[in-house]
């Protein structure tokens, strides 16, 4: 299997490139059946939005020279042949946010972890919400609204107190950002295949940008978020380091 190395700019990362490069052989990312890569879970996201980009899908090992890591594999450089023989895949379907501006423009941007719409000024956003095209909330008075995969169930959206899902639940997290009205809705648990449609209202008033992981789009009027099943991306992990038993005990922390 030929391997391309990925490492984050930081120097941890890229001394621990400089080690791999010389104890392994490497191909160009373009050449590579399966990647490695160097950093914390904001380059993991990385990688993956250059694999969508590239329109490549090879599996994803990361190692964590970063903060957090939970999207990564412990650091060693030793063994690493075996490490990947025995690493087990997790599939990941990314969300596609499909945006219009008060302007008119149209972008769809994917995004891994989450999609997040946020009130840009001091007044609090209103925002209708559909669920696969029904009216589900006439009126949230909020921050925000954001949409989680699960594996971004443990980001942001948990941040906002909304649901941990376990890996291959096929659900999505529909979680308010400091709710307003309706004061006792605390989220949804949806179907991968729902599409979840949110309508700004007084979208000049009230302006609202959508951000998809990292990418943001201001000054939105109608975004339309939904899984994509036909961009899978896979990411390896040892078995005692694997996402899905690390997303069960996130559930046990204090």
């Amino acid at each position: 299997m030929q391997r391309a190395l990925l490492a984050s700019p930081t120097p941890p990362a890229q001394a621990a490139a400089a080690d791999l490069d010389r104890a392994y052989d490497w191909v160009p990312f373009e050449q590579a059946d399966m990647v490695i890569a160097l950093g914390g879970d904001g380059f993991m996201l990385q990688v993956l939005h250059q694999m969508l980009e590239a329109h490549r899908s090879v599996p994803v090992f990361g190692m964590n020279l970063g903060t957090v890591g939970f999207l990564m594999n412990e650091w060693r450089i030793d063994d690493l042949d075996r490490r990947l023989a025995r690493a087990k895949p997790f599939k990941v379907s990314p969300l596609t946010m499909t945006t219009e501006t008060i302007d008119g423009e149209i972008h769809e941007l994917p995004a891994i972890n989450e999609v997040s719409l946020l009130r840009e000024t001091r007044q609090t956003a209103r925002l209708e919400v559909t669920v696969n095209d029904r009216i589900v909330l006439p009126e949230l008075v909020c921050d925000g609204i954001l949409a989680a995969t699960p594996a971004g169930s443990t980001a942001y959206n948990l941040s906002a107190n909304g649901p941990i899902l376990p890996l291959g639940s096929a659900l999505i997290a529909l979680t308010p950002i400091s709710a307003f009205r309706p004061r006792r809705w605390r989220g949804a648990i949806l179907p991968e295949r729902a599409r979840i449609g949110i309508r700004v209202l007084e979208a000049d008033k009230r302006p609202v940008s959508a951000v998809a992981d990292q990418r943001e789009v201001r000054d939105v009027a109608n975004v339309t978020i939904a899984i994509d099943p036909l961009r899978d991306l896979t990411l390896m992990f040892d078995p005692e380091h694997a996402l899905d038993d690390r997303i069960t005990m996130e559930q046990f922390i204090a």
